[in-house]
This record gives C-alpha cells, sequence and structure tokens, in this order.
C-alpha cells in the first residue's frame, strides 16, 4: 500500500493520502481546504484514482475540503451517519467498510470528542486513523461538540486499544513533531488513557483542561455540516411549514423532531423508515406503522407520497432520515422532518418498537 502523511501547519491537522498500488484506487482522509491544491497536485503526480475522500468527524479547527476533492476527482464523500452532516455521499456506521482497490478500512465508531467520530481501521497492513479520539500520548477534548470524557475512554479503551499491539496509530493532530504511534506504546505511556489509568482518573483530567475553543469553530463546524462547500439548503426546494410540530432546524439545515414527540402523535403523521430491510427488522426495531422506503429508493417512491400529511423520515441515527428530510423538501414536500438521533435514541428512551414486519415499501401506493 502507497501512503502518505501530510501536514497543515496552520492547524497542526494531519491528512492522509492511502493508496492501492496496482489498481491506482486512492482514499483521503482529513483533508483540509487550504491544502487542497498541494493533495490535488501529490493525487496526479502519483497517477491515482481518488475514489473516496473521508473525514473522521466533524472539525472544529478547519474547514475540510471533501467537497472540492468530490468536485475536482469525482471521489465519493464519508462521514460518520452519526455527525449530523447529511451533504455526505456515504454516511458510514460502527462496522462498514469502505473499499479501494485489494484494500478496505473498517469503520469502528469511536465517540466522545464528537458524536460522530470514527476510527478507520486497516487490518492490513495494520494501521489505524484516529482523528481527533486518540492521539499520540494524549487525546482529544471533550468539553464541546456532543463531547463527553466517559464516551471517550469507552471509546478508545473497547475499539483502539482491542487491536493488536504493533497497530500503527496515525492521529488527526499533533503540536509537537511526532507523527506515529502504535497500540502498544499508548497503552503502556498516554498519560490520560493508558492501562494504568481509570475512568475517574481521566475524567478528572479532561475536567482541568481549561482549553479555549478553537478560534476557526464559528466557521469551520457550520461550513463542515455542508463538507466545506456550499450549504445543504437551496432555493429551489419547498418553503418548510412548521406549524404541526415543534421542528427545529440544525446547522445543516435539516428539520427535526424529538423522539417524545413522534411516539405522542405518530398515528397524526406518515413515518418513513428509510433504513435498509435487514435494519427495519432488526434489533432495534422500528416505529410501529412505519413504512419502508430505503434512502436508495425515495426519489421514485415520492411520487406516491400525499403532499398534505405530515411526514417524519427515520434511520438509525438521523444521519440518512436527514437527508431524506432535505431530498424530500427539495421536491416540494413542505411538512417534513428527520426524527432526531434516529431509532437509537428512540430505543435509548425506552419508547416501543416493531420487530421484524413487512418490508413493503410506499410502492404498494402506486398499486
Amino acid at each position: 500500500m502507497l501512503i502518505r502523511q501530510l501536514f497543515d501547519q496552520d492547524t497542526s491537522t494531519y491528512t492522509y493520502l492511502l493508496a492501492d498500488e496496482a489498481s491506482r484506487e486512492a482514499v483521503i482522509i482529513d483533508p483540509v481546504l487550504e491544502q487542497v491544491e498541494r493533495d490535488s497536485t501529490l493525487i496526479d503526480e502519483l497517477e491515482l484514482k481518488l475514489t473516496y475522500a473521508l473525514d473522521t468527524h466533524v472539525h472544529a479547527d478547519h474547514v475540510t475540503a471533501l467537497g472540492l476533492l468530490k468536485r475536482r476527482f469525482g471521489a465519493a464523500t464519508v462521514m460518520s451517519e452519526r455527525g449530523g452532516a447529511v451533504c455526505s455521499d456515504r454516511l458510514v456506521k460502527h462496522g462498514d467498510r469502505v473499499s479501494f482497490g485489494q484494500h478496505e478500512l473498517e469503520v469502528r465508531e469511536t465517540p466522545g470528542h464528537t458524536n460522530g467520530c470514527l476510527t478507520y481501521v486497516c487490518h492490513q497492513p495494520r494501521m489505524a486513523f484516529t482523528g481527533d479520539a486518540l492521539l499520540i500520548r494524549g487525546s482529544g477534548r471533550t468539553d464541546f461538540q456532543q463531547g463527553s470524557a466517559s464516551t471517550l475512554y469507552r471509546s478508545v479503551r473497547e475499539q483502539v486499544f482491542s487491536l493488536p499491539d504493533d497497530t500503527l496509530i496515525y492521529p488527526g493532530h499533533d503540536y509537537k513533531g511526532r507523527t506515529v504511534t502504535t497500540v502498544g506504546e499508548e497503552k503502556r505511556l498516554n498519560p490520560r488513557l493508558g492501562a494504568q489509568k481509570s475512568l475517574e482518573d481521566f475524567e478528572r483530567i479532561m475536567s482541568e483542561l481549561k482549553l479555549p475553543h478553537p478560534r476557526k469553530i464559528a466557521v469551520a463546524v457550520p461550513a463542515n455540516l455542508a463538507c466545506g462547500v456550499e450549504p445543504v439548503a437551496a432555493s429551489a426546494q419547498a418553503a418548510l411549514d412548521t406549524s404541526w410540530g415543534p421542528i427545529a432546524t440544525t446547522l445543516a439545515g435539516v428539520p427535526e423532531l424529538k423522539a417524545d414527540w413522534l411516539f405522542e402523535h405518530a398515528r397524526e403523521v406518515l413515518v418513513l423508515d428509510v433504513r435498509e430491510p435487514d435494519e427495519f427488522r432488526g434489533e432495534l426495531g422500528h416505529v410501529a406503522g412505519a413504512e419502508l422506503v430505503p434512502l436508495q429508493t425515495l426519489n421514485v417512491s415520492a411520487a406516491a407520497l400525499p403532499r398534505q400529511r405530515p411526514i417524519v423520515t427515520v434511520c438509525r441515527s438521523g444521519g440518512r432520515s436527514g437527508k431524506a428530510a432535505l431530498a424530500l423538501q427539495q421536491l416540494g414536500f413542505a411538512r417534513v422532518a428527520s426524527l432526531a438521533g434516529g431509532m437509537l435514541d428512540w430505543n435509548a428512551r425506552g419508547l416501543a418498537v416493531e420487530l421484524g414486519g413487512s418490508t413493503a415499501t410506499a410502492f404498494a401506493r402506486q398499486g
């Protein structure tokens, strides 16, 4: 495998370019907007075909280059379905795979710095790209953007430290000139998360950091929720009608409703579950009365959907359903919202679900 580690001096951010040397298929991880010309030149010089552009999370310290690299090379963008960036072509979850040539990256969810943090693991050769979850002799901060010290502690211990000790760790940042570490090193030597540190130790350490917020946070987070390019919302879409429920709009422009409200009013709306059939029938269950309309079929199914009845889209965690809500709004549906937090939040609140069931979709309306 070909690998290049690139550095942005202004934000101390590492970008990683990986490629299969036979097929020339490549992926780039955590590209920085200001470095897009550098990275594009390298891709062209090495005669690579950029197939995917990935972010480990919604960054607060720099603007991503995902959108520009998609425009320039046709690369599909990849982010966590839990990150809130519904602009991405692929919204991935724990256990998914991103393949390029003969190689693949396993997606491991490692929240705690943000809800949508991912670690991309390559098993051959052994490498893990940890973003801001695990740094060299450190970790990402947990004091903003859904941060949680207890969640990050479990994420690193269960999803990173469970890898073989000789696995190379490539972090999202380093501020002291270091480039790489290993799982074994961090288990022994990390002063925050090493094997000798308890959860209570880590929570105390993180609570005492008192760091200033990143200077680009006000610009970076909204931009990155739109993949670093134009906002998701478009002037051609239907004006949103919020008269039918307590709808809140996210920074990415997604109209959302809370699970408790939907539970009380499910009979008054059309619930569209946009997951795949195996997920609809899976362990998280589905909202009673929900119709299964996988996201990839939504544009076709939309022709049979009612225009006046409110529609609530649902998925695992809110990523795909957010894309679905925006797509329906773009198609002229004004009374639409996404279930915030998806079936993960629904289950966490102990709300009733249906298991198994039919896989019939809204196509049935056409017959």
